[in-house]
């Protein structure tokens, strides 16, 4: 198994939380990790029919079979089980009884803060990170200078945001037009059929496709609806699905106002770039290179590890992007208690002088020092321009 960064939270928290929660997108690694972190754990999957229609009809009989620790495996597919593990914790708390693993984050959180409030470890495991990938883990403590502080890369960009960063893929040398598209295959038939009511589920396919297609752009759930035809009620809706399936996120604007009417909305990423190639017909790498939707991969490949980096580091993303109603924009803002630093992100190879534009603009009318500024852009070079640094897109 490739090293994950979560485990050593996962192994932290289990000294403190008699039951730990894991969840995150389906096929992140979540079982695997679980198994590998616990291997003393027994270990059931509730997606076994025998095993979940004893836990449904005999929920005291099913958890008595499993006297010492135990990896639950989907456990939203029987949520009166949290119930009776509460039950059971709450008459004995031992640190790390309980490691729980699913993928529908809304019906799995929804049972945690019922019956599991204060007796959990709530953990979410993302695709891999870069560094992952590479065999490497974050060690230090996130801040902007560590943030962008990763060795170089043996990964070229375009490739590596083409393939995305779902385990199997890579693990199994998997081609990744093959894999994502049962990907979406078996997510559209299994879960969107289970949490919501879709009659038609080409509408819902075609919703996620433009989803895509917005990848990096503000959040617009009129244009959205109307382009696929549904109802805003019903854009809103699927779109809370995507969030809580772990397929995309939403990036808020800091709202500090520096003089200016600032935009409110937030922006769309996905969590893996792989998947929203797949979904705007992107079939290689070199396609992504060229594509019209490059630059807004290129900075949905950055904003997205960053977020990982922060969330498989138990803590939440103090990520955000800014905009004013006159059109200046940083692509991501950073917040470090009251100082924030600007993240200006170019696809580009070659760093030029325009590419500096929106960041002095952003030092001067805010007063923050160019030392607080990051260019990232595609180019393998690490280096300064007037006390802004310059990084690569694999420093992340």
């Amino acid at each position: 198994m490739m090293q994950r960064t979560l485990q050593r939270y996962l192994r932290r928290d289990a000294q403190y939380y008699p039951v730990l929660t894991l969840t995150g997108p389906r096929q992140s690694g979540k079982t695997t990790l679980a198994k590998e972190t616990f291997p003393d754990h027994e270990y059931v999957s509730l997606e076994e029919l025998d095993l979940r229609a004893f836990a449904v009809e005999d929920p005291r009989g099913f958890l008595q079979r499993y006297r010492n620790a135990v990896i639950i495996d989907e456990i939203q597919r029987v949520p009166n089980l949290f119930s009776y593990i509460q039950t059971k914790v709450d008459a004995h708390p031992t640190p790390g009884q309980f490691v729980l693993t699913g993928s529908q984050n809304f019906l799995l959180m929804e049972s945690v803060s019922q019956s599991l409030a204060g007796r959990t470890a709530v953990l979410h495991l993302l695709p891999f990170e870069r560094a992952e990938l590479e065999g490497r883990i974050r060690n230090e403590e996130l801040t902007n200078d560590t943030l962008f502080n990763n060795a170089s890369s043996s990964l070229e960009p375009w490739e590596t945001l083409f393939r995305g960063y779902y385990p199997r893929i890579h693990d199994q040398a998997i081609p990744p037009e093959i894999w994502l598209e049962d990907y979406i295959r078996t997510y559209i038939e299994r879960d969107v059929r289970t949490l919501i009511n879709v009659g038609d589920l080409a509408s819902f396919e075609r919703f996620l496709s433009l989803a895509a297609g917005r990848t990096g752009q503000i959040l617009n759930y009129t244009s959205l609806a109307n382009d696929c035809g549904i109802s805003l009620d019903t854009a809103k809706r699927w779109l809370s699905l995507l969030i809580t399936s772990f397929i995309v996120f939403l990036l808020p604007p800091h709202y500090r106002n520096f003089n200016k009417r600032i935009i409110k909305s937030p922006k769309l990423y996905f969590f893996d770039t792989g998947l929203a190639c797949r979904l705007l017909g992107v079939k290689s790498a070199e396609q992504a290179r060229t594509h019209p939707q490059r630059g807004a991969l290129f900075e949905n490949l950055v904003v997205s590890e960053c977020f990982k980096a922060y969330t498989h580091q138990r803590q939440q993303p103090p990520l955000y992007y800014w905009r004013d109603q006159t059109g200046h924009e940083i692509d991501l803002i950073i917040e470090e208690g009251s100082h924030l630093y600007a993240v200006e992100i170019k696809s580009g190879q070659t760093v030029s002088p325009a590419m500096f534009d929106t960041l002095r603009w952003w030092s001067t009318h805010t007063g923050n020092p160019p030392e607080s500024t990051t260019l990232v852009y595609g180019g393998d070079q690490n280096s300064s321009r007037a006390g802004i640094r310059v990084r690569t897109w694999s420093s992340v």
